[in-house]
């Protein structure tokens, strides 16, 4: 395979044989931003703050039902990659897209900010996968989510040899509900194992996590060294009564867990310490879309490096801070600048090993 250029005409700068910091496995979504009020959501049955799955038909009615909107390649894990890209990281993707106009704009958008993907687009079945994301005047953000071709990922569709070059294999928990992309993870976290990498897991949703509790735990436990949770989605894992009581469940369970608290800043966990990482304010809120998935970005792009754990927190809440100052999850500012000026963290060499 050949990764130093792209359709688009970026240059990854990037030869066949060299180290990649991320490589994600993730459902290849171009979401549809949309600002809308509370009546919109109740005239259509929508519960605020929620995600919920729809067919192709639901899809197609409500993109009907709303007015423009801004479209661009969107999925948990494919805007942590972009978040990377733009940081600095070699960050590579692997999900589907179906060949056909949504298709095309998710592979544009992940190509222009730098990153790896190749996987090849299906010809035939269900179309490239959407999401409607609706943002009311309080910032919290509404998902209807058609998947579409995404959770067609099969292991077939694995390039395990950009697998076994990155330090870090990054999983997209929302893909879970796939048979064929569970067996797409395993595989290749095998192969990262195999290769000196680490696999890092991201619980992506309670919604998720109610679902798949019980493989989850056993992911956490036999595959995962690095595992991204919010407080819901931890405290829904282990069933937990509070934050503190998931805390004690996941100790020690991976050699690292980054657990974020919204405006209560996150918790790291990780060498028998705990670091509490404040919160970063940069602006009026707007959209709280992508805020995991920049958390995410920031922190292992600052472990993959070497850095401490604290500091790894610390990039991922100024970058999560940053998006949300904003409309939609990618970032549109230059995040290397950001971190030089708010955290004298200057651009590091990818050759730093974590």
């Amino acid at each position: 395979m050949t990764i130093t250029g792209s359709p688009t005409g970026v240059d990854h700068g990037l030869a066949g044989d060299e180290t990649l910091d991320v490589v994600a496995i993730g459902n290849a979504i171009v979401d549809v931003l949309v600002q809308a009020d509370d009546r919109f959501l109740d005239d259509q049955g929508l519960t605020k703050g929620t995600m919920a799955l729809v067919d192709e038909a639901q899809a197609q009615r409500l993109y009907g039902s709303v007015g423009a909107g801004l479209e661009s390649s969107g999925g948990s894990a494919a805007n942590t990659v972009a978040g990377l890209a733009q940081l600095g990281s070699r960050a590579g993707f692997i999900g589907r897209v179906r060949d056909d106009q949504l298709g095309a704009i998710f592979s544009h958008d992940i190509r222009a900010v730098g990153a790896c993907f190749a996987t090849p687009a299906a010809t035939a079945g269900a179309s490239t996968a959407r999401c409607l994301i609706l943002v009311t005047p309080d910032a919290q953000r509404t998902m209807c989510t058609y998947l579409g071709a995404s959770v067609g990922l099969d292991p077939v569709d694995l390039d395990l040899e950009m697998v076994s070059r990155a330090r870090v294999l990054y999983l997209e928990g929302y893909l879970w509900d796939s048979e064929p992309a569970k067996r797409a993870f395993i595989a290749a976290a095998e192969v990262a194992r195999a290769h000196g990498g680490e696999v890092a897991l991201s619980l992506s949703d309670a919604f998720c996590v109610e679902r798949h509790r019980d493989s989850f735990l056993e992911l956490v436990d036999g595959h995962v060294d690095l595992l991204f949770a919010n407080e819901i989605e931890i405290t829904a894992l282990y069933r937990a009564n509070t934050f503190a009581e998931a805390v004690e469940q996941v100790r020690g369970r991976c050699r690292v867990a980054a657990l974020t608290r919204s405006e209560a800043g996150s918790l790291v966990l990780g060498g028998g310490d705990s670091h509490l990482i404040e919160p970063v304010t940069l602006g009026p809120l707007v959209d709280t879309t992508g805020a995991g998935d920049l958390y995410a970005a920031g922190f292992l792009h600052a472990y993959t490096r070497g850095l401490d754990l604290q500091t790894c927190g610390r990039l991922g809440s100024l970058c999560a801070g940053q998006v949300v100052t904003q409309l939609g999850p990618r970032c549109q500012v230059d995040l290397r600048e950001l971190a030089r000026r708010q955290l004298a963290l200057e651009p590091l060499s990818s050759n730093q090993a974590p």
